[in-house]
């Protein structure tokens, strides 16, 4: 056993049960060890949960990445917010492990900060100076975010028209607004 195949084990358990449900000692379980074998490895649950939130947001950066390569403007906007969504309904339990909160030192560290550059990377294709740029990042992430959420969550589910409909008016009417920023 190494803390890389732990941490996986443990990724794969939070998509399976949910993330808040990981623990060692549940992931002892799925091993058939006891807990004190994996305390070599992983100090508590804690760090279990951290190592999981990192190999989340590593997955994320790199998909996103992959997904922005040669592209820009509302094409870039597209691509960077189905990433999104697609690894939160293919990995529930590690997109809720990405926002975990980090300490200062551990987020800082992470791979969070390469998406922070990719959303500005997109956004330079839409000539937003700043402040304006910080907060175009806060509404992306706060759009995909809340929509991915209500979306797993079965709130769209209930009436027409259907949610890959909406999520695509909401993705035009977003290109809209970050070609029409408002002025101050």
């Amino acid at each position: 056993m190494s803390t890389e195949r732990l941490t996986r084990a443990g990724a794969e358990l939070a998509d399976e049960v949910g993330f808040e449900q990981v623990t060692v000692s549940a992931l002892a379980r799925r091993f058939d060890v006891k807990v004190a074998s994996l305390y070599s490895h992983l100090k508590s649950s804690q760090d279990l949960r951290t190592r999981i939130a990192l190999l989340a947001l590593e997955e994320l950066a790199d998909r996103a990445a992959d997904a922005l390569a040669g592209r820009a403007g509302k094409d870039a906007l597209l691509a960077f917010a189905n990433v999104y969504r697609d690894y939160a309904r293919e990995h529930p339990g590690r997109y809720a492990a990405a926002q975990l909160r980090l300490d200062p030192e551990t987020a800082a560290a992470s791979a969070g900060g390469r998406h922070a550059q990719m959303t500005r990377a997109i956004l330079r294709g839409y000539d937003l100076a700043e402040p304006d740029q910080t907060h175009a990042v806060r509404l992306l992430g706060s759009v995909f975010h809340g929509y991915v959420s209500l979306e797993a969550a079965g709130g769209f589910s209930h009436s027409a028209p259907n949610s890959e409909e909406t999520w695509s008016r909401v993705l035009d009417a977003l290109d809209a607004l970050l070609r029409n920023w408002p002025a101050r």
